[in-house]
């Protein structure tokens, strides 16, 4: 794991810990036990034939800085709704990326859409805390988790309801998805080794997923050609967060990207 990830993974144990001493795990549990109203995520995402974009709600980068500190992520949300994504993101790292669980409750609240946590999840305490914070889907990053905490993380969320949205680089851990049997696989075309990014990366790596995947193409996506060609590589699926953040207009950019798609 490179060094910028372990610091990640060493601050959120950190985390986890006061979070689970502030609210034990017993306490926890039963809120998201309850929990009959999720919105959802894959089926957002499963309908052939059109293309379908996560928006996200993202305030700032380790590698890019501030993004959008000041935004509005309830009227975010309801741009990215008018604009026809089909699902939201939200980051809720505060301490690398800024977000909240505020942000994710805001952006939900103002939406019909279904919301992924986007969140470095490495313990069962963080699965129970996003069924119990409303989200509707959470990312599991393959780089950050062995194959058995991944299996074990992976079930216990669908077991509650969640669906599940598997982050891959390349080949190999498109391998350890497909043997996990994740059906929705983001393919990050930044390599949180070195943080460069290859647009290109995903229409390469999807190849080597199971046919039945939904394969999501992930970083770096900010042009309606960029979104073209991947589609025009059978990816038709993106997670796009910076370039909308920091678009104008973000509903007719967003409208822009998913016509670009549909002229293959």
């Amino acid at each position: 794991m490179p060094d910028f990830l372990q610091k990640i993974v060493a601050h959120k144990r950190q985390e986890i810990a006061a979070a689970e001493a502030r609210m034990p795990l017993a306490a926890l549990q039963p809120r998201a036990l309850a929990r009959r109203d999720y919105r959802g995520f894959a089926a957002a995402l499963a309908p052939a034939h059109r293309v379908h974009v996560i928006a996200e709600i993202k305030r700032a980068s380790p590698s890019h800085g501030d993004i959008g500190v000041g935004l509005n992520p309830a009227a975010l949300a309801q741009a990215y709704q008018a604009g026809g994504a089909s699902a939201l993101s939200v980051l809720t790292d505060h301490a690398f990326f800024k977000g909240s669980a505020e942000d994710l409750a805001a952006a939900r609240a103002a939406t019909t859409l279904p919301v992924l946590r986007k969140e470095f999840i490495l313990d069962q305490y963080q699965i129970y805390e996003t069924a119990a914070m409303d989200a509707d889907a959470i990312l599991l990053i393959a780089r950050i988790l062995t194959d058995e905490e991944l299996k074990a993380l992976y079930w216990l969320a669908r077991d509650l309801g969640l669906d599940v949205l598997v982050e891959i680089h390349n080949e190999a851990e498109a391998e350890r998805a497909n043997r996990l049997g994740a059906r929705l696989v983001e393919i990050n075309n930044r390599d949180l080794t070195k943080f460069d990014t290859d647009v290109t990366r995903a229409r390469h790596v999807a190849a080597a997923l199971h046919p039945d995947s939904l394969a999501v193409a992930a970083s770096g996506i900010s042009t309606a050609a960029e979104v073209h060609n991947t589609v025009a590589a059978g990816v038709t699926r993106f997670l796009v967060g910076e370039a909308l953040v920091c678009a104008a207009d973000p509903a007719a950019f967003l409208r822009c990207l998913i016509a670009a798609g549909g002229a293959t």
